[in-house]
């Protein structure tokens, strides 16, 4: 039987692809975040009432008291306990996603350009600054006041899972602000752990990082689409940044930084290259069925393939991947080990930490979130997104308030020799986050008014007997196509 010849893949660089294609990943990672928001408010209920439960002990046992060893030879690697391990390896996983969502947002998403930028970026510089002047001014002579980056930050899973719960009354551009300003908020919050939470540098091995860093570089620059040879590099990327004194966690997000985020496909011969394959395919199989004993169909489903693949950018298939992972894993993992405060008695919520962190995330944020707001739409830096109005951005900028798992992450670099005032950041987090959320949701209800645009249409709708579609699934199913 004589062999067709398979259409060689569409691998050349040509016209990029649409935004719209291109910001898919947002999307489908909003629906992890927010359906993992959920599951990390349980999670987080639950750690906290196991630690003020008879269960305490046992509780505290397996975080904190049990070390994690791996031997190799005669190299051997120890971490204290399952809870540094969770902090330092295991959310390196979560700082890797995170770096590759703000370097896609700088790419494509609502971070790229000055002019899309500067809302989210005005907005969440005013929502650390505010925070950490509320947290220092309260604990000025406290011996604390190291602990400012703590109200700094916003959790982007808690936030969007709280905002998730409107389903339609809240318009999808302000879902896009609140996820563009908790991921331009975590770049903020990485430069203040890689600044002022980083000590006793190692030279050597900050050193041999830079280099592993190179190499990634290297590899990237030559054309390497696979994953796995970046990821391989930064296993020893994250060992050499845990020892040179800079949090490990650094590591995830300079992995990310370096992994391709450009498509090599034309989307013209992507179409070409697979028509003529699924023709060879359907031709194929008019002769022999069997791949065994047809390479014709084997070689035309190779050559589909082969375009899927390179079609996606290596950053967009493992965010994709790493997105389930990380929100309904690694996070509540995460809080589990973290969010277990024992709670002694209500003079603990007046101590100058708790209610540092709880006024610096309750008002703090919204204020700071607000003003820069306002200040950059006067000054024509900056446009509200459409369909969002001041009474959307307000509810928005209360829920910015819900800090969590980078608060909570950044008090176990602020107070790890303190286990008391560790535990009064936490208390402080933790109640900041749950009136935050309340206080979010009823702004965000009472200033729901259905638009007057929805209303004609829906009008119009029932006159002529059209259906108005207004999900915003369906507003986006352009993005499916």
């Amino acid at each position: 039987m004589q062999t067709n010849r398979a259409p060689k893949p569409a691998l050349h660089h040509a016209k990029p692809l649409p935004v719209d294609r291109l910001i898919r990943p947002f999307q489908e990672f909003a629906k992890f975040s927010s359906a993992g928001g959920i599951v990390l408010l349980f999670t987080a209920i639950a750690a906290f009432v196991i630690a003020n439960s008879p269960l305490a002990a046992a509780y505290h046992g397996l975080f904190y008291e049990h070390e994690i060893a791996l031997t190799i030879g005669g190299w051997r690697f120890v971490l204290p306990n399952l809870e540094l391990f969770i902090n330092d390896a295991m959310m390196a996983i979560f700082f890797l996603l995170v770096g590759m969502e703000i370097k896609r947002e700088m790419l494509v998403g609502e971070l790229a350009g000055f002019r899309k930028a500067s809302l989210p970026v005005a907005a969440a510089a005013g929502g650390m600054i505010a925070p950490a002047l509320i947290y220092v001014s309260i604990n000025w002579n406290s011996g604390a006041v190291h602990g400012w980056g703590v109200p700094v930050a916003t959790d982007i899973a808690f936030a969007l899972g709280v905002l998730m719960l409107l389903g339609k009354r809240i318009p999808t551009p302000l879902k896009v602000f609140l996820t563009s300003l908790a991921i331009a908020d975590d770049l903020g919050a990485l430069l203040v752990i890689a600044i002022f939470y980083t000590h006793d540098l190692n030279v050597e091995a900050l050193r041999t990082a830079g280099l592993l860093v190179a190499l990634l570089v290297a590899i990237n620059w030559l054309g390497v689409r696979k994953t796995l040879p970046y990821l391989i590099i930064g296993l020893p990327l994250w060992y050499f940044i845990f020892q040179s004194g800079v949090h490990a966690t650094i590591a995830g997000v300079l992995l990310a930084m370096t992994i391709p985020a450009r498509e090599r496909v034309d989307p013209d011969a992507f179409i070409e290259s697979n028509r003529n394959s699924m023709d060879m395919f359907e031709q194929a199989t008019r002769q022999e069925a069997s791949v065994r004993k047809n390479p014709d169909l084997l070689a035309a489903a190779r050559t589909i393939e082969l375009n899927c693949e390179h079609i996606e950018p290596p950053l967009y298939r493992l965010e994709h991947k790493l997105a389930g992972l990380v929100a309904f894993f690694i996070i509540p993992v995460f809080a589990l080990a973290n969010a277990g405060v024992h709670v002694g008695s209500l003079d603990e919520f007046s101590s100058p930490i708790t209610l540092g962190v709880m006024l610096g995330l309750v008002f703090g944020k919204p204020i700071g979130v607000m003003a820069a707001s306002f200040l950059a739409v006067k000054l024509r830096l900056a446009d509200l997104p459409r369909g969002v109005t001041w009474k959307h951005l307000h509810g928005a900028a209360w829920l910015a308030g819900i800090g969590f798992t980078m608060s909570l992450f950044i008090a176990n670099l602020a107070f790890a020799g303190s286990v008391e005032f560790l535990d009064e950041a936490k208390l402080g987090i933790l109640s900041a986050s749950g009136i935050a959320s309340a206080i979010g949701l009823t702004v965000l209800l009472i200033s729901y008014r259905k638009p007057a645009q929805t209303e004609l249409a829906d009008a119009t709708a029932h006159e002529t007997g059209h259906a108005v579609e207004t999900d915003d699934e369906d507003s986006h199913a352009e993005y499916a196509a």
